[in-house]
C-alpha cells in the first residue's frame, strides 16, 4: 500500500482506500478551481452563478416572514468572518445570520443562509468585495444542519504530467475500486485541521484535559514551517519569551482570532480560561471537534490496517441506519452479535445500514470485539479520559460524542475534462452528503506527495 504523507498521518489518515498510483497535481491554483455548491435535503441548490429560474428552496415565499433565506456566494473567505462581516453591513448581530453548513474558504462557494428580521431590500446594504447575497424569500424557521443534505463540488485538477490516456486509466481505476469498496473512507479531511498549520486538534486534546494555558499557548504560538514566515516568526517569539505585549504589537492583522487574545492577556496575562472565551463560541467549539475527528480518523486508520472490512460488520462494530435521502441515521444504532450479523450484513449490502464508528464523546460507548480493542488501544496511546469532554470548566464546549459512518459514498461523479496538448488540467464533479470531504475523495486520485504544494 502506497504511504501517506506526513501531514496526513499528523492527521490520523494513515491509509489509503486504493491502490492505484494517482495522478498528481495540484488543487486550488485559483479559487475558481474549487467550486462547492451547497445541496438542501429538499433538493435545492445554491448555485455560484445562479439564473434567477432556481425552484425555491424550502417553500420560501415573498409573504414576510422572520427569516429571510439567501443564497451567499463567496470567493477566499472562512464563513465566520463573512458573516460577521454581512451582520456589521446590515447593523445585526453575528448571531442572526445562520448557516447549515462551514464551506472552503480557499474556494467560490454557493450556500443559503437565513438573517434574521431583514427585508429583502436592506440586502442591498451590502458590499463586501468577493461576497455576493441573492435573495431568495422569507420562511419561517432559521437554517440549521438538518436541511443540509450534501455539497455539490466542481474541481480543476492543474499541473498534471501525466497524458490523458494514463489520466483517464488511473482516475477510472481508482472510482472503480471506490465504486466497488461502496464509497470512500470516510475521514475528517484536510480543513477539519489545517493543512499549512495542523493544530487544532492539538488546542482541543488541552481543552479536554482541563489545560486553558495549554490549548491558549499552542493556538497562538505553536509556529508551522509552512505558514507565512512573518506569522512563524512571532509565533516563535511569542513562545520564547510569553511577552504578550510584544507580541501583540508584532502578530499580523490577518491573525485577527489570535490577537483578540492577545490583547486580553495584554492586560491580564494569566487568565487563560477567559482569554480562549474571546473567541467566538463556534470557533472554540471546532477545537474540541477537531480532536474527536482525529481519534475518529485513528479508528478508521487501525480498522484498514487490521484489515477489517468497512462495507460489512464484524461481532461488536456497530451499524446505523439509512435514510431515503442517502443520510445516515446516527440515532438509530445497534451493535453487531453473533445472532443478527448475517441479517445486518444481508442489508448493508442493500443500502439500508451502513457500518459506524465513535465519535468519542462522555456518553458514546466503544465498540465492542476486535474494532473495540483497537478502539482502546488508541485510547491509552492518547492518554484520553473519555470523562474530559464534559469540559466541566466551560460546559458549551463539551461534547457527548456520536457514531459517523466508515464510509460515504461518491454520487454522480463525472469526468468533464482530461489533459489536452494545450492543457495540464483535469475537471472533475461529484457529490458528496454534508459532513464528509472532497479532499479526502481528490488524495485518492491525486495521490500527493506533498499536500502543501499540492494545495490541500
Amino acid at each position: 500500500m502506497q504511504p501517506t504523507p506526513e501531514i496526513d498521518r499528523l492527521l490520523g489518515i494513515d491509509v489509503y482506500a486504493t491502490q492505484t498510483n494517482g495522478i498528481g497535481g495540484k488543487i486550488r491554483g485559483a479559487a475558481e478551481n474549487f467550486q462547492v455548491e451547497e445541496v438542501l435535503v429538499d433538493g435545492s441548490k445554491a448555485q455560484v452563478n445562479p439564473s434567477g429560474e432556481e425552484p425555491w428552496a424550502l417553500g420560501a415565499s415573498f409573504e414576510r416572514q422572520r427569516h429571510l433565506l439567501c443564497v451567499l456566494v463567496k470567493q477566499n473567505w472562512d464563513n465566520f468572518i463573512a458573516t460577521k462581516n454581512i451582520a456589521t453591513q446590515l447593523g445585526l448581530d453575528k448571531n442572526s445570520i445562520q448557516i447549515a453548513g462551514i464551506k472552503d474558504a480557499k474556494a467560490i462557494t454557493a450556500q443559503h443562509i437565513t438573517i434574521e428580521n431583514l427585508a429583502i431590500d436592506d440586502i442591498a446594504k451590502v458590499n463586501v468585495p468577493g461576497i455576493q447575497i441573492h435573495p431568495v424569500g422569507y420562511i419561517r424557521n432559521p437554517l440549521s444542519v438538518y436541511y443540509l443534505l450534501g455539497n455539490h463540488f466542481k474541481i480543476k485538477i492543474t499541473n498534471i504530467t501525466k497524458n490523458q490516456t494514463m489520466v483517464n486509466t488511473e482516475i477510472n481505476q481508482t472510482i472503480e475500486e471506490i465504486t466497488h469498496l461502496g464509497g470512500i473512507p470516510n475521514f475528517y479531511g484536510h480543513q477539519r485541521f489545517g493543512t499549512t498549520r495542523p493544530i487544532t486538534h492539538y488546542v482541543g486534546k488541552a481543552l479536554i484535559e482541563g489545560n486553558f494555558e495549554e490549548a491558549v499557548l499552542l493556538f497562538l504560538a505553536k509556529p508551522s514551517l509552512n505558514e507565512h514566515h512573518e506569522s512563524r516568526q512571532a509565533r516563535t517569539e511569542l513562545q520564547q519569551t510569553r511577552d504578550f505585549k510584544t507580541a501583540l504589537e508584532h502578530y499580523p492583522k490577518q491573525l485577527r482570532y489570535e490577537r483578540l487574545i492577545l490583547k486580553y492577556l495584554n492586560e491580564k496575562p494569566n487568565d487563560f480560561i477567559r482569554a480562549f472565551n474571546v473567541l467566538p463560541l463556534k470557533l472554540q467549539a471546532l477545537f474540541v471537534q477537531a480532536y474527536q475527528s482525529y481519534l475518529f480518523n485513528r479508528f478508521l486508520s487501525e480498522r484498514v490496517k487490521a484489515c477489517l472490512p468497512l462495507n460489512s460488520a464484524e461481532v461488536g462494530d456497530f451499524v446505523v441506519g439509512v435514510e431515503r435521502t442517502g443520510l445516515p441515521m446516527v440515532n438509530m444504532a445497534q451493535m453487531v452479535t453473533a445472532q443478527n450479523q448475517t441479517k445486518i450484513n444481508d442489508a448493508i449490502a442493500t443500502g439500508r445500514l451502513r457500518l459506524a464508528l465513535p465519535i468519542v464523546g462522555f456518553k458514546q460507548k466503544l465498540s465492542s470485539g476486535i474494532m473495540g480493542e483497537l478502539e482502546q488501544c488508541v485510547l491509552q496511546q492518547e492518554g484520553v479520559n473519555m470523562n474530559g469532554f464534559r469540559v466541566t470548566v466551560n460546559s458549551k464546549l463539551g461534547s457527548r460524542g456520536s457514531l459517523r459512518t466508515a464510509l460515504t459514498p461518491v454520487k454522480n461523479f463525472n469526468l468533464l475534462s482530461l489533459p489536452k496538448d494545450a492543457e495540464d488540467m483535469v475537471t472533475l464533479e461529484f457529490m458528496l452528503l454534508r459532513g464528509c470531504y472532497a479532499t479526502v475523495l481528490l488524495r485518492e486520485i491525486i495521490k500527493p506527495q506533498n499536500l502543501i504544494a499540492a494545495g490541500f
